[in-house]
Order: C-alpha cells, then sequence, then structure tokens
C-alpha cells in the first residue's frame, strides 16, 4: 500500500489531493495546523505548525512515506525545512508551485524554459507570492535527497475553490439580471480543475515522473463565452448576458481577474497567463475534465456550504455595482 503524506490537505487543493490519494487506497497521512477543519475520515491527521522546525519533526516522527505532496505558499524556508525532515525518508516530493515564478510579463507560448523570478530558498514570507512560490521550488530541488516534481499551476478552479473566482461568476449569474460579460465571447481560457491536478501529481508521481511542468490545461479548453453559458445554465437563471469589449473594460477602469475573475484581456502584458506551453505536461499524462462539470460540480457545492471563507491573503474577487454599471454604460 502506497504510504502518502499531504502537507496540508483540508483546503482546495491538498483537500483534492486528500480525496484522489484515498481513492487509490492510500495510506493518507495528513499535517495541519489542525485549526480550519478536519481531513475525511481513514486519514492519519497530525498538526504542527511548519514554521515551527522543532514542531514539525515531532509530529512527522521517524515515520516514512512513498510520496510527499506540498502545498505551501509561504515562506520558502518552510519547504526547506520539510524537504531536509524527509529527505531519506520519501521515496518523491511533489511540491504545488505557480505560473507566477516566470519573470513578468510571462510570454504567451512560454513552457518550462521561460526565466524565472529570483528567489531566496532560505527566505522569509516578504508578501511576494512569485517568489514565495520559487524558493520553495528551489528548497525541493536543493534540499530533497530524492525525485522531485514541480508542478506549476496556473488558474486553479473546482469545487472548494477558496479564492471564489468561479463562484462569485455563479452566484452572480443566479443573481439574474443584465451581467456585463467580457470578451470576446471566444477569448480562450486555460486552467485547471483541482481534481485533475491532484490526479496528475499523485500518477505522475508514481511513475516516478520529476522536473518541472506547466500544470495547466491547453489553452483554449474553454473560453469566456462557454464558461459564462455554463454558469448561467447550471443556476437555472435567466440573467442577460451583455458583451463589452476589452478597450470598454479598460475605458471603464474595471480591473481584470480581480473584478472581472478569470478573465484576462486577449493582448498586452497579461496574454500570457492564459496561454502557456503545456506540451510537456501533457505528454507526462496530464488530463482534464470538460468545463462543464467543473461548473456543475462547483455550483453543487456551492449550494451545498453556502458561503464558504475565502483565503484572507488574497482580494475578494468581483465587480462592485458600480462598476457593472459603468460596463453596462459602454455596451
Amino acid at each position: 500500500m502506497t504510504r502518502t503524506l499531504v502537507l496540508g490537505g483540508t483546503h482546495f487543493v491538498g483537500h483534492a489531493v486528500v480525496a484522489a490519494a484515498l481513492a487509490r487506497g492510500h495510506d493518507v497521512t495528513t499535517l495541519t495546523r489542525g485549526e480550519s477543519g478536519s481531513p475525511p475520515p481513514g486519514v492519519t491527521a497530525r498538526h504542527a505548525d511548519r514554521t515551527d522546525p522543532a514542531a514539525l519533526a515531532a509530529a512527522l516522527g521517524d515515520d516514512s512515506w512513498d510520496l510527499v505532496v506540498d502545498t505551501w505558499s509561504g515562506s520558502p524556508r518552510v519547504v526547506r525545512d520539510s524537504a531536509r525532515l524527509l529527505s531519506g525518508r520519501a521515496g518523491h516530493y511533489a511540491y504545488v508551485s505557480s505560473r507566477s515564478v516566470y519573470a513578468w510579463p510571462i510570454p504567451v507560448d512560454a513552457d518550462e524554459s521561460a526565466p524565472v523570478v529570483d528567489a531566496d530558498p532560505d527566505g522569509a514570507d516578504s508578501g511576494d507570492y512569485a517568489a514565495a512560490k520559487r524558493g520553495g521550488e528551489f528548497a525541493v530541488q536543493r534540499d530533497f535527497d530524492g525525485p522531485a516534481l514541480i508542478a506549476r499551476a496556473g488558474l486553479i478552479l473546482g469545487p472548494r475553490e477558496d479564492v471564489g473566482r468561479l463562484p462569485w461568476w455563479l452566484r452572480r449569474m443566479a443573481a439574474g439580471g443584465p451581467v456585463p460579460c467580457p470578451g470576446p465571447r471566444d477569448r480562450p481560457l486555460q486552467y485547471i480543475d483541482a481534481r485533475d491536478l491532484a490526479v496528475w501529481l499523485l500518477d505522475a508521481s508514481a511513475r516516478g515522473v520529476t522536473g518541472a511542468f506547466n500544470a495547466v490545461s491547453r489553452p483554449g479548453h474553454t473560453t469566456i463565452g462557454e464558461l459564462l453559458d455554463l454558469c448561467r445554465e447550471v443556476t437555472g437563471s435567466r440573467a442577460g448576458l451583455v458583451w463589452v469589449t476589452p478597450e470598454d473594460v479598460e475605458a471603464a477602469g474595471v480591473s481584470p481577474w480581480t473584478e472581472l475573475p478569470i478573465w484576462l484581456p486577449p493582448s498586452g502584458e497579461l496574454a500570457g497567463l492564459h496561454a502557456a506551453d503545456v506540451s510537456a505536461a501533457y505528454a507526462a499524462g496530464l488530463s482534464c475534465r470538460p468545463a462543464a462539470r467543473t461548473v456543475e460540480d462547483t455550483w453543487a457545492w456551492l449550494r451545498d456550504v453556502g458561503e464558504p471563507p475565502l483565503r484572507p491573503d488574497r482580494p475578494a474577487p468581483g465587480m462592485s455595482p458600480d462598476a457593472e454599471a459603468r460596463l453596462l454604460a459602454r455596451a
């Protein structure tokens, strides 16, 4: 039986990894602070503050694992301490990083050889997400004495999303009325469902896959038009989709990505965020479910949980009524 350690495991991606590992019959251990939820039944739950190396060591004891999955987003030195502690005690280390590690602006069609930001694997959390994730990568590559997989995820969607991008669009469609939608309708999107990321992390690790990969769907896996149509459909809404151009968005002073979650203009310095070269990840077995399943399952989850908490370190997504009015006035 595969013994899997998930550093995290009660939130979004970590929870998906735990669920996928249990479905495979793994013996799963989670390490969390124990303050924001419990792992599902069948999991060995251990608790420690990972920023305290002594507490981390005490919680893990002398055990060993076949696979470690680490989702940490803060101080790189926390990843460093885990990588050092687990060297010689884990068969494979998978670290969930981000495409944010690439130097800005990220080129269209950039593969894993694109330049990355400077980072310190021994550093504290400076509030720079890109540097934190790159520092975490560096720490795993330097300090884990064994095979390691670096998953540079793009936009992550799906049930339990804790940033709130797709949930915002679902709720806005459910509310009805005219909804300003950023075009063009055929603007290609690139994202990954957290459950597909989890499955790939486990499968690739089991095959001994190593190195860094852009872990996200192919560009155009869906479009903004299809995604928002799906949001209206699954909510049973009669909302009217009012399409506006990228030029309208800019003139109205509405921000892509934050006020208009998921969407980015098709040209300019932001365009590369929906246009990564993912040929390496697909060659390594990555597969992404249809957009309809992600939207349907996220809506079902929202209806079940009501108002889930969002990450406190990210701005709440979505437009204010005033921003909507400015866009509608330009339609």
